[in-house]
């Protein structure tokens, strides 16, 4: 389980393939084989980790259902990546509850500038779009963000100064492709009203 809040940004590393090396800043010490790691959003285990030039290298295992339903089989090397570690009981839940399992892919079909923050406009696979609300939370590569208006598959999100340093966001632009979860409250009040309507 993670919350959004990305704690590093990575660099993918030589070589790719079904097994990808993931460059980062973390100790590798504390990067235990057998544990889960959200890259750009998809929550991957790592295999192994070495220490590597001003951090770690890891390596991770990607199936080909990951990589037909993320982004992932189009990343090539250098590309930057948003990393967060899993939640541990007791820490600050600064973003919202995320899983790591990627519903689909939203395509950025705008962007400007809003002061100093970048406003953009997505649009949402059509069997998501009931998923997302105004003012609710969603997550996009891995980071938690708040959905500022919904207008039937489209949507939009702002990203501020702080989120556009410190995560991938400043990379991206009109036509590209993001991991898309959606919140995972609204998939559970959508089967209890399903349930409650087949009781009548």
């Amino acid at each position: 389980m993670f919350t959004g809040i990305v704690s590093d940004v990575g660099t993918l590393a030589p070589p790719a393939g079904a097994r990808l090396s993931i460059a980062c800043s973390y100790d590798a010490s504390s990067l235990v084989p057998g544990a889960s790691m959200a890259c750009d959003g998809c929550c991957l285990t790592l295999v192994n980790a070495t220490a590597g030039k001003g951090g770690a290298v890891f390596e991770v295992d990607v199936s080909n259902e990951t990589f037909s339903r993320t982004t992932l089989g189009n990343w090539q090397v250098g590309r930057r990546i948003n990393l967060e570690r899993p939640l541990s009981l007791g820490d600050e839940l600064g973003g919202h509850l995320v899983t790591g399992h990627i519903d689909g892919l939203a395509k950025i079909t705008g962007q400007a500038q809003d002061g100093d923050s970048v406003r953009f406009t997505l649009e949402s696979p059509a069997s998501l779009g009931r998923y997302i609300a105004a003012k609710g939370a969603i997550a996009l590569d891995g980071v938690s963000l708040t959905v500022n208006e919904v207008d039937g598959k489209s949507f939009g999100v702002n990203i501020i100064p702080y989120t556009l340093a410190h995560t991938t966001w400043r990379d991206r632009k009109a036509g590209d492709l993001v991991n898309l979860e959606v919140d995972m409250l609204a998939r559970y009040v959508e089967r209890i009203a399903a349930m409650k309507a087949n009781e009548k």
